[in-house]
């Protein structure tokens, strides 16, 4: 302290006060000089500082992710981290495309969840977000948006508008859940979703503005085969828009009115909004948040709860409450008393695979105890659905009826009947396996030879009678106006009085 103060007392006593102001403002602006000559004189060796740079456009990930499907043992994983947007590709159970874009990277933050990395950029004043995941899977593919998104349904077009210098990435989309199948999406329309600089210049004017987000799906494809417009659309439109409770808008593409009709309860309970049928606005439609497509798991009918919030069972009691189904239980014959027959329903067919012999199929499970109830399910849902949660037991040939099973109450018993053909394999994956995730519980019966109409049209030893399997390398379409188109079961009454017998035991249990 005394050293200090002994230096600023001789200093003071050497200038005066005027003078070390002028000495002051000369050191001060002797530094700027020098200071200055060091720019000069090295500016030929500074430059910018690299910035890693990982970006990869949509188009060269899509490439990429068909690449990886073929490689289960390793995740690939890219990304970019820049001033403006972030491109992330993942492999989990599903392949992504992720594109984060940001008005300001202050603070980026890198986030794992669920297996999937998300780059977070953070802005302590203001913070605004634009991103959009694009999900490759086996059966399904679908975009999820947010940020400034205009629907352009006169191109089939989705937009992020984003106005600052970014890569520019496009993607082409058939919003169906039947992933690869060629023949369905001959009748589903294709949409691109485009952002970047030159979709933020190409993007038209919102005319309509709306709060809340929105879905756009296609009603194309196989939509008007009951089987598959369950497993196609309904299940995978559930499983989208849930989350939503209801505040969600649905963008109809390839709309067909009658399908619209048909599944209306289920519509009306999935969304409070009137659908728009996108193909036809002349309108932009601006969102917030926007779905494009369906998610789906691979099997058929099927919901994993292991990477859901949801499950087969609460998609029944969804349904049982969109149509108002007052049963929820199959009747317990050793609670019961023996007081009430179980109610079984025979779904019979007009055309194929139809039975030929109903009559005395009734009249033999009457026999056993049964109440029995013959119909034809229709397209009439509400109709069909309380038929089918009347019953305990439901039979039928293996087609598209049985989906209707998805209204049988739990613990009710569901018996497939198996023409002859080779349908095991497609029996199992379409009813069997989806029954007991519904709680529902399964009976297979295959039919012998004997029993199909087939021997009627070909000699003893055909090849169709013999070698199924010859028919199926030909292709689906021989296979299909064989075993499908031409075939009608007429059951030994005898051998399958065994199968109405077993589900009775198990109603008892």
């Amino acid at each position: 302290m005394g050293e200090k103060i002994t230096y600023e007392t001789i200093f003071a006593r050497s200038f005066s006060r005027y003078d070390q102001k002028k000495l002051g403002y000369g050191a001060f602006l002797g530094c700027l000089l020098i200071a200055l000559s060091f720019c000069i004189v090295f500016k030929p060796y500074l430059g910018p500082l690299p910035v890693l740079n990982m970006r990869m456009s949509m188009d060269v990930g899509l490439n990429m992710l068909r690449i990886m499907d073929s490689f289960s043992s390793e995740k690939l994983r890219g990304g970019d981290i820049s001033s403006s947007m972030t491109t992330i590709v993942t492999e989990t159970s599903s392949s992504e495309i992720e594109m984060v874009e940001e008005s300001d990277t202050t603070g980026t933050n890198e986030t794992i969840s669920n297996g999937t990395k998300v780059i977070n950029n953070k802005n302590s004043s203001q913070q605004k977000e634009m991103k959009t995941v694009c999900h490759v899977e086996e059966s399904t593919e679908f975009c999820e948006m947010n940020g400034d998104i205009r629907v352009d349904g006169k191109s089939s077009t989705v937009f992020m508008a984003v106005d600052t210098m970014v890569a520019n990435s496009s993607w082409v989309i058939g919003p169906y859940a039947r992933r690869g199948d060629e023949e369905a999406f001959k009748r589903v329309t294709k949409w691109s979703i485009k952002s970047g600089v030159d979709a933020y210049e190409e993007a038209p004017q919102c005319d309509q503005r709306h709060n809340g987000p929105a879905i756009i799906f296609s009603t194309g494809g196989y939509a008007g085969n009951n089987f598959h417009d369950y497993t196609d659309i309904v299940l995978p439109l559930y499983l989208t828009s849930r989350q939503f409770d209801g505040e969600v808008k649905f963008l109809i593409t390839d709309k067909n009115p009658w399908w619209i009709e048909k599944f209306r309860n289920i519509l009306q309970k999935l969304s409070r909004y009137e659908l728009v049928d996108i193909d036809k606005e002349v309108n932009v439609h601006c969102f917030t948040s926007v779905i494009v497509g369906l998610k789906r798991y691979p099997k058929e009918l099927k919901i994993d709860p292991s990477k859901s919030p949801h499950s087969m069972k609460e998609f029944r009691q969804f349904l049982r409450s969109a149509y108002s189904l007052k049963k929820e239980n199959a009747i317990n014959m050793k609670d019961n008393g023996g007081k009430k027959r179980p109610r079984l329903l025979i779904v019979s067919r007009k055309s194929t695979r139809a039975f030929t012999n109903t009559n005395a199929i009734s009249g033999m499970a009457t026999r056993l105890g049964y109440e029995v109830v013959v119909t034809e399910v229709d397209s009439h849902v509400a109709r069909v659905a309380e038929m089918v949660n009347s019953c305990d037991v439901m039979m039928g040939v293996h087609g598209a009826g049985l989906t209707n099973m998805v209204f049988l109450p739990e613990n009710a018993i569901l018996i497939q009947v198996i023409p002859i053909g080779g349908f095991e394999w497609l029996a199992k994956t379409d009813f069997g396996e989806p029954s007991k995730d519904m709680n529902l519980r399964y009976i297979g019966y295959k039919i012998k030879t004997e029993e199909s109409s087939l021997i009627q049209q070909y000699p003893p030893d055909h090849e169709v009678l013999n070698d199924p399997y010859t028919i199926q390398k030909r292709g689906w379409y021989e296979f299909k106006s064989i075993y499908l188109q031409k075939q009608n079961v007429n059951l030994d009454v005898d051998r399958f009085r065994a199968t109405l017998l077993r589900a009775l035991e198990l109603l008892h249990q």
